[in-house]
Order: C-alpha cells, then structure tokens, then sequence
C-alpha cells in the first residue's frame, strides 16, 4: 500500500465516523423527513401567501423615521427620479432580485435533500436554506402592519433558532465543548424574550441596549467554541468544511458591514438603496460556500481561494490607495505648470498602476505565502534549492541523498524509497545477451541431439 492509498483509507475512515454521528435510520429518518416537509411546506406557504403585502410595501414611499426592509424613504425616492427610475421599477427589480434569491437557496436545499436527507445535519441546512431564500419577504413584510407579520414572524423565529443551532453543533453534531450546550439554551430564551415581550426593531434604550449586548457575547461565544473544536477536535475533512462556512460568513461580513455603515452616517442618501441591493446580492455566498461544505465537495479548493481572496484583495486595496494618491498629488503639482492637469494625472496614474501590478502582486504573494502558508512557502524554497544543485551536483549517491531529504522536507511521508532504473544502453546489452546465450544453449541441444542420435544408429 502506498501512501496516497493510506491517506484516503483515513480521510474515508474519518468521513464514516462523521456520517455515523448524524446519519438516521428506520422510525427516526422517517419522523425527521415528515417534520422538514410540514415546515418547508409552512415557510414557502406563508411567503407565497404574503408576496402580495410584500410587492405592495417596496411600491410604498415610507414617509416614517425608521423604514422597512426594501421599503424606500421619500429622499431616497427623489433621488431616483433624478436619475430618471420610478418607485415601480425600483419595486419590479427588486421583487426580481428576491425571487432569484429563493430560487438560488431553494436549488440548493433541495440538492442538499437529494444527496443527505438521511443526514439530520444535512435536513438542518436544507431547512435553513428554505426559510433562509425568503429572508427579503421576512424582513419587509415582517415589519410593516401587514396580516401576515405574525405568522412570517413566527418563521423569522425559527430561521434565527435554526441557525444558532446548525453552527453550535456544525460539523459534526456535537455540543463540543459541552458549554455551548447552555448557549443554545440561554439564546433561546433571550430570542423569544425579546420576540413577545418587545418590539425587535423599535425598543426602549433599556431593553434594547443590554440584550443587544448579551446576543453579541453569545456570538461571540459560539466564535471561541468554533475556535476549539477546529484546533483541538476536528479531523482533516471537517477542518475543510469550517474553512468554507466561516470564508462564506466573512466575506459576507466585508462586503455588507461597509454599506450598512454608509447608511448610518448617510441616511439621506443613495446608500440605503444601495445596501439593500448589496445585501441581496451577498446572499448568494451563503448557497454556495454552506452548499460545498455540507456537501464535502472539492473541499481542498477553498485554500486557493483563501489565498487568491488575501492576494488580490489587498491588491485592490493598495493600488486604489495609490491611484487616488497619484490623482491628487498629480493634480496639484501641475495645476500651475499646464491648464489641462487633471487628464495628464489620469493618465500617468494609470500607467503608474500598470507598471505596479505585477510587481506588487508577486511581492504580496510572497508575504502572504510566508505568513500564512509556511508550509508551502518553506517548500517553494526546498525544491529552488535543490534545483539549483541539481544543476551542480555530477555524483549520483550524493544526488540521490538530497532527492530523499526534498522529499521528506516538503511531502513529509511515513517512508521514502527510491528505486534507479538501469540506463538504457545496459539494459539493450542485457537483453542482447541473453538473446546469445539462448542461441547458444539451442545449439549445444541441437548438437548433443545429433550425437546421441547416430550413436544409436
């Protein structure tokens, strides 16, 4: 057995183990199926049902201090019509926009469903998945006095419980460690507290202030417990599908944190539009991060995209840095010298740009390879070396040993072998004298033949 065969014999261990925890059989598998139908059956159900209320209200000019979801307020509405775009096709694109959101989350519950509805941690997601598409209707109708909040509300509820539960236990259905058993418990609680017992979305300074706070440490707990079970406890297989859940979590975080912030500081502005529409448009990375992750497929690929994510990302950040720097300096320093200064900023600008980024890029390749992939840094440097005495070394013992020691360095096997093959002119002298020595016995028969032969004679 070779080594590539041993590491899938455990990677395939591992994986049975996983499927054992939380895989159903008999009475259990068939009570688990019946209830994720009667609630996907109730979430699309109450959505469908509320699609009127909720096409009405993104057609509604909000004319409060504290909006819905979707909903446009009255500044935000002028300032489309002076781009020419009414509320009503405001309203029909965004209705597009949610719709092709469910269908997104709906495709992927039910390939979910389809490859582990034997799998309760698998029902878990497709649930989470189904009640998950319909966010855009829960936000929007959810807060307005529309007949549907209650029940839609009641969906909300369940969707917010659903998810602390799936990641408190997620990847491999335990409470691991034991504590976080009494967050679900705490976060249960707290959330239908704040559900019946306060508005969510317009509460006293009071309550708001210290259940906020207390949402946030429970978060923040559950953070450190997934912390230590991808240190301490999870396998190989099981490190890899975190690594997709949290670089779907925090890519989502990047790119809808900013837009929220604008909106804070600029409610006035285009930028409460434009974060609905970044919102809705980050949704998709749940899908497809959660859907690779709990469907255990091409799992290795998600450190190429961590590494390409860091590289260009930082990327983008500095040469915008630098491109608006060079704008600005650019502008100033040739405003006295010629009239047309700002096309001739932009122009060296850019050029400046284009001969910075490949250099720039190779440069961050190397520090982020560096610092957080040593392993492959530290290999890079092994094999340059031993190309470089390669291209040196003539004595075939001592280029044998440092093969060995590159092998070692950079795979790490439990054993290394290695086995030369003769040159070819010895091995075709091989084979030309075993073709004369056949001969040459098959003569030696022939004549010991002929001589016994007319000896009897």
């Amino acid at each position: 057995m070779n080594l590539h065969d041993a590491a899938t014999q455990i990677t395939s261990s591992h994986e049975q183990h996983h499927e054992a925890d939380t895989r159903l059989h008999g009475r259990w598998l068939l009570l688990a199926r019946m209830i994720w139908l009667a609630l996907v059956v109730l979430t699309l159900s109450v959505c469908i049902a509320s699609l009127p209320d909720y096409f009405t209200g993104l057609q509604t000019v909000c004319r409060l201090d504290a909006c819905s979801y979707g909903q446009l307020s009255l500044d935000t509405a002028v300032t489309l019509q002076r781009f020419g775009l009414s509320v009503s096709s405001y309203a029909a694109f965004m209705f597009a926009l949610s719709t092709l959101v469910a269908l997104v989350f709906l495709g992927t519950s039910g390939v979910i469903y389809w490859r582990k509805s034997d799998d309760w941690m698998g029902l878990l997601f497709a649930l989470i998945f189904v009640m998950g598409g319909t966010s855009s209707v829960l936000l929007t109708v959810g807060t307005r006095h529309s007949a549907w909040r209650l029940p839609l509300t009641f969906v909300g509820e369940l969707l917010f419980l659903s998810f602390f539960l799936a990641f408190t236990l997620f990847p491999d259905g335990r409470f691991v460690p034991r504590w976080t058993r009494w967050l679900l418990v705490v976060f249960c609680i707290l959330s239908v507290v704040y559900l019946f017992f306060t508005n969510p979305f317009i509460a006293p300074f009071w309550i708001a202030v210290p259940i906020s706070l207390l949402f946030y440490s429970l978060y923040v707990g559950l953070a450190i417990a997934q912390i230590y079970r991808y240190r301490y406890v999870s396998n190989l297989v099981q490190r890899q599908q975190t690594k997709w859940v949290v670089y779907g979590l925090t890519a989502n975080i990047v790119v809808v944190v900013p837009g929220l912030l604008l909106t804070l500081f600029f409610p006035r502005s285009l930028y409460p539009l434009v974060f609905t529409l970044v919102f809705n448009c980050a949704l998709f990375l749940y899908p497809f991060t959660m859907g690779v992750a709990i469907l255990r497929y091409r799992l290795w690929e998600i450190d190429v995209l961590i590494n390409r994510t860091l590289v260009y990302g930082s990327l983008t950040v500095i040469l915008t840095g630098v491109y608006v720097g060079l704008v600005i300096g650019l502008q100033e320093l040739l405003r006295g010298i010629i009239n047309q200064g700002s096309g001739v900023a932009i122009v060296i600008s850019t050029l400046a740009i284009y001969a910075l980024f490949q250099p720039l890029r190779r440069r961050i390749q190397r520090i982020i390879d560096r610092r957080f992939y040593r392993s492959k840094y530290d290999a890079a440097k092994t094999m340059a070396a031993f190309s470089a005495t390669l291209r040196q070394e003539v004595d075939l013992d001592q280029l044998r040993e440092h093969l060995l020691a590159v092998v070692q360095q950079t795979m790490q096997p439990a054993h290394v072998s290695l086995w030369l093959r003769p040159p070819e002119p010895s091995r075709k002298r091989k084979t030309w004298l075993l073709a004369r020595s056949d001969e040459q016995e098959s003569s030696l028969n022939m004549g010991k033949s002929q001589f016994f032969g007319s000896s009897s004679k």
